[in-house]
């Protein structure tokens, strides 16, 4: 297997493990039985248990980001809030552990963990925001506000299974 897919199997597995467990409480050997291989092997692609966390938190904002640049190139100016929500749904859908993921290194005082969260949050605040006022969407920024208020209060849904957080 090609080194580029066993660091993204890495990485899959430390998303699995992470999201399931805990960062702190997780460890590379698990990570490492997760993605059958050896614990040794994790540190040829990756210096730190915290490098690890920071691959598997780019993978899962990287997949919003596309799924959004995506959304923003192809929806009418009347479909795109809702062409947004329905991919940031299907990505709750089909990526849960990667949004629990990022639920958890929200709360991660680590400075790297802290810019990184900060660095993707503003990424997708202004993919929102731009392709809003550039649609002429009344209010863009208000608008954007509850755009990612919505999605957090999505993430808390599925993280609690409340899905009558999501009810309209």
């Amino acid at each position: 297997m090609t080194s580029v897919n066993r660091k993204t199997e890495i990485i899959s597995a430390a998303i699995e493990v992470f999201a399931e467990i805990g960062y702190f409480r997780a460890t590379t050997a698990q990570v490492a039985e997760r993605a059958k291989i050896s614990q040794p092997y994790i540190f040829k692609f990756f210096a730190s248990k915290e490098a690890l966390l920071l691959a598997a938190l780019e993978a899962s904002w990287e997949r919003i980001i596309d799924s959004f640049r995506l959304v923003v190139e192809s929806a009418s100016k009347e479909q795109l809030e809702t062409d947004l929500i329905k991919a940031y749904e299907k990505i709750l859908a089909l990526h849960q552990n990667e949004i629990l993921l990022q639920m958890q290194a929200q709360t991660i005082q680590e400075p790297l963990i802290r810019e990184a969260m900060r660095e993707a949050f503003r990424g997708v605040r202004q993919i929102v925001l731009t392709a809003f006022c550039e649609t002429g969407i009344e209010n863009p920024e208000e608008r954007t506000l509850i755009f990612l208020a919505r999605g957090m209060l999505c993430n808390i849904s599925v993280a609690l299974d409340m899905p009558e957080l999501m009810e309209e």
